[in-house]
This record gives structure tokens, C-alpha cells and sequence, in this order.
């Protein structure tokens, strides 16, 4: 049965802006859950490797994930699994409304809801998806054991998670449309060493084939030349970028040309009350040590804001 619950801050999305945001939330002693629809972690938890979080020389990012949700829940943070459909205003409170028929009911929300991978849109994509197209490499690698895997793109993630996927591949080939890659270079160093990288530059994908069960090649195109050719592989894994995921939020947020919230320093959106952390945000770089800094941010302001409403019913009364 649906049940309408009450805090000081609710908080969408248990990512690493999420979960330090929770955490200190729930050090100042204030009543805050954190709603997430899968598990806590957010893009960290499929990532294979982290080497570049402050005090980790190398962890697994599932593992990190756990630490910050287990750090955040014994300073008294609330996890409920929950889909949230909807983010708005009523009054002065601040809403969301779940899936599950559930209501929690803040004076402050926090969004820390990431983005999604951007797909290829090309043939075969959909109608592949789980059998051979994935866009997780921790997630689905080891089902590929000892066949040739595709990797669509030339930032940071695609690199890092093509040199995760030489683990069960046989080979990797990663395909990057331009000439270059757009990783760090020590991310690309390590790549160009690893006797289990190809690269196939100024290349797309055109479509993706398959059997019944699972990808079987693709049709490549050089964007320069035209010429079109067939690329054998076991599975495809595109990282070529991700978009906020806002769209759930009810009031007219404001965003830039990508759709990615504009906040002040303070993380505070043009919507007063409503604040966001992470990836949903216009941010310079997009890693972990970015979104765990935002979330401090944001609940320490989320905090300030909450005391302001308080002040002022306190003096209404008095």
C-alpha cells in the first residue's frame, strides 16, 4: 500500500554525489533518505578499476561504491530502493513521487540522478541489446571469454573500459570516428601498450548483425574514404557519451544546450529548495572526485536552507 513519508532532505539518485551528500546530511542530524531504482553506486559500480580516487591507489569500483554507501548509512543515511517518476514543488515543500505509489515529502531535494549512455542508433542496436551490445563491460565482459570485442568510442571511458574488456577478450578493438583519442593521455599510453588494443580510426558503425543468439560482425565506414566493410566480433560496447537524466523533475529547471542543469556554487538550481550534484549538472570533467565534492556542497547548502525556513516559522510564531 502507498505510503506518504516525511524528511528534511530526500535525495534522488545513490551515487558517489548522492551517498556524500547523505552522508553529510545525516551528520548534521537531519532525517534524509536517498531513493535509487537499482543499486548504490550509480556509474561507479560498473566501472572495473578505480586508480584516481584520493587515498584507493587501485580498487574495484563496485567495491568503492559499497564503502561509500556503507560510510553513509552508519552516519544515519536512509537507502530505499525506489523509481522516482516525479520531482516538484508543493509550497514549501519539495516532492518526490515514486513508481511504487510512494510520496516523500522533503524541504529539500537533492538530484544526484547521473546520465544514460547515448546509443548509436543504428540497425541492430536495439534488437542486440543483451546479446552482444551492452554499455556496462564489468556487468557483461566475462561473457565474451576469448572472442574478439568491439568498443565505440575515444574518451576515458572507452579506452579504460576497453583495456577491462583485454580480460576475457581475446582481442579489442576499439572503433573512434576521428584520428585521435580524446582520453587522458595516460589512459591512452596504457592503451597503445596493451598487446590486446587495435584501433580503427575514422570509423563508424553503420549496423550491427548477429544470429539468433548473439553479435556475430558489423558494418563499419571510413568517414573519410566512404568505403564500407565488415568487422567480425562477439560483442559491441559503446561508450561515446551520456545525457543528464532530468526529465523527471516537474518545475522548469534551467539547463544548458545538452540539458544539463545550471546550479551556483552553492549546487542550488534556479528552483529554490532544489539542488543537484554530479553528472545531471554542467560540470568542466565528469569523475567521481567532482560529484563526491558536489554532494558535500549541496548538503551543507541544503542544510543553510532548511535552517532558513526554520527561522523564519520560528519567528512567524514568536
Amino acid at each position: 500500500m502507498a505510503e506518504e513519508k516525511r524528511y528534511d532532505i530526500v535525495i534522488v539518485g545513490a551515487g558517489p554525489g548522492g551517498l556524500c551528500a547523505g552522508l553529510y546530511a545525516a551528520r548534521a542530524r537531519r532525517k534524509v533518505v536517498c531513493l535509487e531504482k537499482y543499486i548504490p553506486g550509480g556509474q561507479i559500480a560498473n566501472t572495473g578499476e578505480v586508480e584516481d580516487y584520493l587515498g584507493f591507489e587501485l580498487i574495484q569500483g563496485a567495491e568503492l561504491g559499497m564503502k561509500f554507501r556503507d560510510h553513509a548509512v552508519k552516519f544515519g543515511l536512509e537507502i530505499e530502493m525506489e523509481e522516482v517518476e516525479e520531482v516538484y514543488v508543493d509550497g514549501e515543500d519539495r516532492v518526490a513521487r515514486c513508481a511504487s505509489g510512494n510520496v516523500y515529502r522533503a524541504k529539500a531535494v537533492i538530484l544526484a540522478t547521473g546520465g544514460s549512455p547515448v546509443y548509436l542508433n543504428v540497425p541492430g542496436e536495439k534488437e542486440y541489446n543483451g546479446r552482444g551490445v551492452s554499455y556496462c563491460a564489468i556487468c557483461d565482459g566475462a561473457f565474451f571469454r576469448d572472442q574478439i570485442i568491439a568498443v565505440v568510442g575515444g574518451g576515458d571511458a572507452a579506452v579504460e573500459e576497453g583495456a577491462f574488456l583485454t580480460k576475457f577478450a581475446s582481442k579489442v578493438i576499439i572503433i573512434h570516428r576521428r584520428d585521435q583519442l580524446r582520453a587522458q593521455k595516460i589512459i591512452q599510453q596504457r592503451a597503445f601498450e596493451n598487446k590486446k588494443i587495435e584501433f580503427l580510426w575514422d570509423t563508424v558503425v553503420e549496423e550491427i548483425h548477429g544470429s539468433e543468439k548473439q553479435v556475430t560482425h558489423l558494418t563499419v565506414k571510413n568517414v573519410k574514404t566512404g568505403e564500407k566493410s565488415e568487422l567480425k566480433c562477439g560483442a559491441i560496447f559503446p561508450f561515446i557519451g551520456f545525457y543528464p537524466n532530468a526529465s523527471y523533475v516537474r518545475e522548469k529547471l534551467t539547463v544548458d544546450d545538452e540539458g544539463y542543469i545550471l546550479t551556483n556554487y552553492k549546487m542550488e538550481t534556479n528552483i529554490p529548495g532544489i539542488f543537484a550534484v554530479g553528472d545531471v549538472r554542467q560540470q568542466f570533467v565528469r569523475q567521481v572526485t567532482n560529484a563526491v565534492g558536489d554532494g558535500t556542497v549541496a548538503a551543507v547548502a541544503a542544510e543553510k536552507y532548511i535552517e532558513e525556513l526554520e527561522d523564519k516559522h520560528a519567528n512567524r510564531v514568536s
